[in-house]
């Protein structure tokens, strides 16, 4: 066999292979991809605290112990770790002859988000899954909409956003305490991050929580990184 003829089997193998790997790249590229189970966490942003007493001028102190640093406080607490208030039916707090929508806080924690299950939504169906899940999750509607009017300019522009709502991860490194002792508590937390691919989860179940009597509520959120 001649030197022209060995040079040319050389250089179709090679093409050959380039374009094998190619397509094995392309399709690697197309295949839905798993999060990690946890995701390194940027600032825990907005967590509002709603309290609903069951009577006019209730004397209510709720407690904070945070596992990270924290950075803004609206009011700042009046004791340690803690806020004194009054509250009435409405949802309307007083703080120090100040009348307050909610308690605030934010914060820069030091664990990590779970994201072994959660959801995938593309960025156009986010307003309807946030209001679904929101709902089924216990905040009503007018809790549902400040959630939305905060986080959902931040998410419905992107292809994808993965969303996993935090359970005992947030619960144990967002400790909160409510004198007198609630009939219900909901909490709602979001970890997220957008992403131009779809991401294959586990899908969440949500657990609704019915309202009755005292009620404390608060929503927040994270954006991982």
């Amino acid at each position: 066999m001649g030197k022209k003829s060995i040079v040319g089997i050389f250089l179709a193998g090679v093409l050959m292979l380039g374009v094998g790997v190619t397509a094995f790249a392309a399709n690697v590229a197309n295949v839905p991809q798993k999060p990690s189970d946890k995701c390194i966490a940027g600032r825990d942003l907005k967590p509002v605290i709603y309290l609903y007493p069951t009577e006019d001028n209730t004397e209510i102190s709720v407690s904070l112990d945070y596992d990270g640093n924290l950075v803004d406080l609206i009011p700042e607490f009046n004791a340690e770790n803690t806020w004194n208030v009054t509250a009435n039916t409405d949802g309307k707090i007083t703080f120090e002859g100040q009348q307050y929508d909610y308690l605030f806080w934010e914060g820069d924690p030091n664990f990590s988000y779970d994201f072994f299950s959660g959801f995938c939504v593309a960025g156009a169906d986010t307003s309807a899954f946030l209001d679904e899940k929101l709902h089924a999750l216990g905040l009503n509607d007018a809790e549902t909409a400040e959630f939305m009017d905060f986080w959902l300019p931040m998410m419905e522009g992107n292809e994808y956003n993965m969303i996993s709502f935090q359970t005992d991860a947030y619960k144990n490194g967002a400790k909160l305490s409510v004198s007198p002792e609630p009939d219900t508590v909901i909490r709602v937390f979001m970890a997220w991050y957008p992403t131009d691919k779809f991401v294959k989860i586990n899908p969440q179940y949500i657990e609704g929580t019915d309202r009755s009597g005292f009620t404390v509520v608060e929503w927040g959120g994270n954006k991982v990184k």
